[in-house]
């Protein structure tokens, strides 16, 4: 499926994390931010742990098996 640090940013990847239920690590720039499984995605926003994540400013990490 998903290596473990691989960044994702397809809508399909997201679907696939929320089926799967496969933890993503969020961070901005350099500095991590959150970890958490991904509860809602629109065109804008991913929502992990109750919070929206602006797609354009967070990047996103795969991390299966955390």
């Amino acid at each position: 499926m998903y290596s473990n640090g691989q960044m994702i940013s397809e809508d399909r990847h997201f679907l696939d994390h929320i089926e799967h239920e496969v933890p993503v690590q969020i961070y901005l720039e350099a500095q991590h931010r959150d970890i958490g499984f991904v509860e809602r995605i629109t065109p804008s926003f991913i929502k992990v742990n109750s919070t929206y994540y602006n797609r354009h400013l967070y990047t996103f990490v795969s991390r299966p098996g955390y």
